[in-house]
């Protein structure tokens, strides 16, 4: 251990400050990661956050500030070019179908299993690409795999890496890799197609086909110790070199008959339901909705039976917000 270090770990000792043994901690994990040392870094940082749950508070706080201070800026305007959430702040919650579910379970287990898998020289899924159509989960299935990991999620801001000067949108693109390969984490490149869209529909040999090459590139020489998930509606659009640099890649699809019942009623499950209620015409209504617009359904007859004075949720509460939503009254299918 470094010779400063440990002066400082043993005078923050003699202090009893707490907050000053917090910042030790994580900059000795932080230093053995960045020596190479990945496997006794996440030792360590199990350690700490294991101290936290058992009513250490400090912890989650600095690791928190600390990692927001690392976060990658754009060139030109310093802005940052990633946004940052801890895995305890995400949502994580899905309805899939088996096969969908056992996909995104798959590369849950080879994450927690990646160092026993390296000892027989095979190589744990590091990056996945969900397509699918507006609504059906694909940015909360990265959200869940972040919260099912432990790993932090960063989301690219494409909005502050693009930018119109010559080269400049690779330079924030490889900023934001290097931010991922040092803070392992699971980085979000939602709705990709954004910036990798194909090279020969577009027919643009200026500043968007240099950043497709850019992440082409980047996604070759991808190693950093998390995940990368991208998302698209239009896998069509793809520049066909993509699909190739990611270790799997499937669809998140509307939900059936039996996952619109489980959403139904798990979004209804905070709230007193007045039995009989006839779900399987509801159901049925409904087929062809994205998972964002079934849970809207069930929020918007919960809150309808709240401002109406009810005690319940009714049948008709929520064909009424079914009619609804059959009337274009919809809003922007989000994920």
């Amino acid at each position: 251990m470094n010779a400063d270090i440990l002066k400082r770990m043993i005078r923050a000792i003699a202090d009893g400050s707490q907050s000053d043994l917090d910042r030790l901690a994580y900059k000795i994990v932080e230093d053995e990661r960045r020596i190479g040392h990945r496997k006794l870094a996440e030792d360590l940082e199990t350690i700490l956050k294991r101290s936290s749950a058992n009513g250490n508070g400090h912890i989650p706080a600095l690791a928190k500030q600390n990692h927001l201070k690392e976060l990658p800026l754009s060139r030109r305007h310093a802005e940052s070019l990633a946004t940052f959430v801890m895995p305890e702040d995400l949502e994580h919650h899905m309805v899939l179908p088996k096969d969908t579910e056992e996909r995104f379970a798959r590369i849950e287990c080879e994450y927690a299993a990646r160092d026993r898998l390296r000892a027989h020289g095979l190589q744990p899924k590091k990056s996945v690409l969900l397509y699918g159509p507006p609504g059906c989960g694909k940015s909360l299935g990265a959200k869940r795999l972040a919260w099912s990991t432990g790993l932090p999620l960063l989301k690219v801001r494409f909005d502050a890496l693009i930018s119109s000067y010559f080269g400049e949108s690779a330079t924030n693109l490889r900023s934001v890799f290097i931010a991922a390969k040092e803070l392992p984490c699971v980085l979000l490149l939602d709705e990709c197609d954004f910036i990798a869209r194909s090279r020969i529909a577009t027919k643009d040999i200026g500043e968007a086909a240099r950043i497709v090459n850019a992440l082409l590139q980047l996604m070759e020489e991808y190693d950093a110790p998390g995940l990368l998930v991208a998302t698209t509606n239009i896998e069509s659009s793809l520049d066909f070199a993509m699909f190739r640099r990611f270790d799997d890649v499937f669809l998140v699809p509307l939900p059936g008959p039996e996952q619109i019942d489980k959403l139904l009623r798990w979004t209804l499950s905070a709230v007193r339901l007045d039995e009989p209620i006839g779900w399987e015409q509801i159901v049925r209504d409904l087929i062809g909705e994205s998972a964002a617009l079934i849970v809207k359904v069930a929020r918007d007859a919960a809150k309808a039976a709240v401002l109406g004075g009810h005690e319940v949720v009714t049948d008709r509460h929520i064909r009424q917000a079914v009619a609804e939503l059959r009337r274009g009254d919809k809003s922007p299918r989000g994920e």
